[in-house]
């Protein structure tokens, strides 16, 4: 069997962690029991691993028992760091002594190492992602800007691959570790099995990407008066086709200027800012009626339905129509 090394730690999402357990555990054997067909038994031994050996409560007092720690003579084949609860400006640096060193071992001996969601920050604490892609909740974006910017970090795809061969794999937020899961059983034990274990927990690949659920408006606290006059004044006009001349007429600054500042204080430009505006009102819109799609553009500022369309597509993933199908119909539909 392959040895698969869960690291838990105070701030670990008991339901990503016991959930990886689960999934990982049931490979090789919960189909061919449910089909009644032979099974060579598990495929992975599943071993959770802690900072040491007594057991705590992680994340909402769940509680954990380690099966090792760090300090035992333990080397397994997987080392997967999954979700913690973080906040989005939280750092973790110096939280957890030993555990980078272990870690980094673990992969210089050979071990496959995978992260999920916010797990993805304890692995930057490594450094084996220095240079490389890598992904986690989009939420973290501007925590990975500020205290990892070696990280080439990609806040919409479900799965990044920091290298060529695989070796180190990051996957996007919450839920993701459902398609990290599938893509270690299909990698070590076969792609059958990883469609078997689909089908068995009902898990789907988030083949649409984080895009979708990504919040584009998120706040970014800074000091400079002229930019917060202008982000005011584009969040009480943003439908008005004059929304951008004048807030940065109300700035009382050159627009070259303003430019500058606004990105410095804000992380994207004034045009950025004001789009995320009316997307993000489209996406309200979208979400809680059924306005023909053909309205919704000029209702929020864009009288070119097929520009407000591909804006529409650009900046969620999805097309409009497709978008209300995820978020209205199916909640709808779990409503009923």
């Amino acid at each position: 069997m392959i040895k698969a090394a869960i690291v838990a730690v105070p701030e670990t999402a008991g339901s990503a962690l016991y959930g990886m357990v689960d999934v990982l555990s049931a490979a090789g054997s919960v189909w061919q029991n449910l089909m009644r067909t032979e099974t060579d038994g598990p495929a992975f031994d599943v071993r959770v691993v802690a900072l040491g050996h007594r057991p705590f409560q992680c994340g909402y007092r769940v509680p954990v028992q380690p099966d090792h720690a760090i300090s035992d003579d333990y080397v397994p084949d997987i080392v997967i760091l999954p979700e913690i609860w973080l906040g989005p400006d939280e750092r973790v640096a110096g939280r957890h002594p030993g555990l980078s060193d272990w870690v980094r071992t673990c992969h210089e001996r050979g071990a496959w190492v995978y992260a999920a969601c916010a797990g993805t920050v304890l692995l930057a604490e490594t450094g084996l992602l220095d240079g490389c892609e890598a992904t986690s909740h989009w939420g973290y974006e501007d925590l990975f800007r500020r205290c990892y910017p070696k990280v080439q970090f990609k806040p919409d795809p479900p799965l990044v691959f920091a290298d060529r061969e695989g070796r180190v794999v990051t996957a996007g937020g919450a839920t993701s570790w459902h398609d990290l899961a599938l893509h270690i059983i299909a990698r070590h034990a076969s792609p059958g099995e990883a469609l078997r274990i689909a089908k068995v927990y009902l898990l789907k690949l988030h083949v649409e990407g984080q895009l979708p659920y990504r919040e584009l408006l998120r706040g970014h606290a800074h000091a400079d008066a002229a930019v917060r006059a202008c982000q005011a004044s584009m969040e009480a006009n943003f439908t008005a086709h004059a929304a951008l001349t004048t807030a940065v007429a109300q700035s009382g600054l050159a627009e070259r200027t303003l430019k500058r500042r606004f990105k410095q204080a804000t992380g994207i430009t004034p045009i950025d800012y004001l789009q995320n505006l009316r997307i993000e009102q489209a996406k309200r819109i979208l979400e809680t009626t059924r306005t023909p799609v053909e309205e919704i553009g000029p209702m929020v500022g864009y009288e070119d339905t097929s520009f407000f369309r591909r804006l529409f597509k650009r900046k969620t993933g999805l097309t409009a129509g497709a978008y209300r199908r995820m978020f209205r119909d199916d909640v709808a539909g779990i409503r009923r």
